[in-house]
């Protein structure tokens, strides 16, 4: 039977709607981001990843050409706004700033998860990294040092260290703390730092090892003293302001860090030029030295090296939860 010419048209025509299938996806990789990315920031307003999260959307605003804005969603030590980000679209639209504990600690905190951080999103890159800052009220406190805080927790019948939450680094490096130098204190946990320092302020909490990004412009202000950073080196905006080993408190270098995180089946293509991105930021003189005045200092990595940051930080966290007793449901 021969074929027409109606029929060697409509061929061609499928034909190339097929061709056009196949490149549509490739092309759309390669031309991410065309639209609005939203960043799910799983902690509330205010904190230090949320205002850190704010200055690399900008940032990443003006490398890629489209808008990142910011959606807030805290709860669960951060695993609600992770849970949602792990059910998006795998197009590249939708990206989580996830932290330390969602890479490597809330999995041994958490007797269920709605996620698997081995699994079920694809870390992109480093972001940040930032000490704890150990902090007291300047008007309900009167020690200067960490010696003097420990004499001075002694002797009260109450004491009591708040955090953003139950197995964060602020509450596993209190809780530290506390069971090191036989300080009584019970751990009050807040949905943020925008909670903790009120209640510091007010005399409501005793002490907080809070992310020090959080804390900078009220330690700044006066209104709450720093008496040691986690890190391993004094913070170079707060030279006066010793380590905790200089204060007497060996092994106790902890930080917190984060990363960018999508959906595990985000095309490699956009995954790599996020992350490419990232690198650029982390690269700019000034950038650095507006996350340094913030307290935090700006980072950027392979995914296969935040991977393995992950997984080589898992054994310490799962240890400091166990000995700090939390669990969460």
């Amino acid at each position: 039977m021969p074929v027409t010419s109606n029929a060697i048209t409509r061929r061609a025509a499928l034909a190339g709607l097929a061709a056009s299938a196949a490149i549509t996806p490739a092309r759309a990789q390669a031309n991410w981001p065309s639209q609005t990315v939203k960043i799910i920031v799983p902690y509330p307003a205010g904190g230090s990843t949320d205002v850190l999260a704010r200055i690399l959307a900008e940032e990443l605003k003006q490398k890629l050409g489209h808008p990142f804005v910011i959606e807030n969603r805290p709860g669960a030590g951060g695993n609600i706004g992770i849970a949602g980000l792990v059910t998006s679209a795998a197009d590249g639209y939708t990206v989580g700033a996830a932290t330390v504990g969602h890479f490597s600690i809330n999995q041994y905190l958490y007797a269920k998860m709605q996620y698997d951080p081995e699994k079920d999103f694809i870390p992109v890159s480093m972001t940040w990294d930032l000490p704890n800052v150990f902090v007291v009220s300047s008007e309900h406190c009167p020690a200067k040092s960490i010696g003097e805080f420990v004499d001075w927790a002694k002797k009260r019948d109450k004491n009591s260290f708040g955090s953003p939450g139950v197995g964060t680094s602020p509450h596993l490096s209190a809780a530290l703390f506390s069971k090191r130098t036989d300080i009584n204190a019970v751990h009050v946990p807040f949905r943020g730092a925008a909670q903790t320092i009120p209640a510091i302020l007010a005399g409501d909490v005793t002490y907080a090892i809070d992310n020090l990004a959080s804390y900078i412009s009220y330690i700044e202000a006066g209104n709450i003293r720093a008496l040691a950073v986690t890190s391993e080196q004094r913070w170079p905006t707060l030279p006066n302001v010793p380590t905790m080993a200089e204060a007497g408190q060996k092994d106790f270098v902890v930080t917190s860090w984060a990363g960018w995180v999508v959906p595990k089946d985000t095309p490699r293509a956009i995954v790599d030029r996020l992350a490419a991105a990232q690198k650029e930021i982390a690269a700019d003189a000034a950038i650095q030295k507006k996350f340094q005045v913030g307290g935090a200092r700006v980072l950027a990595s392979t995914p296969a090296e935040i991977s393995a940051k992950a997984a080589k930080e898992r054994p310490m966290w799962q240890e400091m939860v166990k000995v700090s007793g939390a669990q969460a449901q």
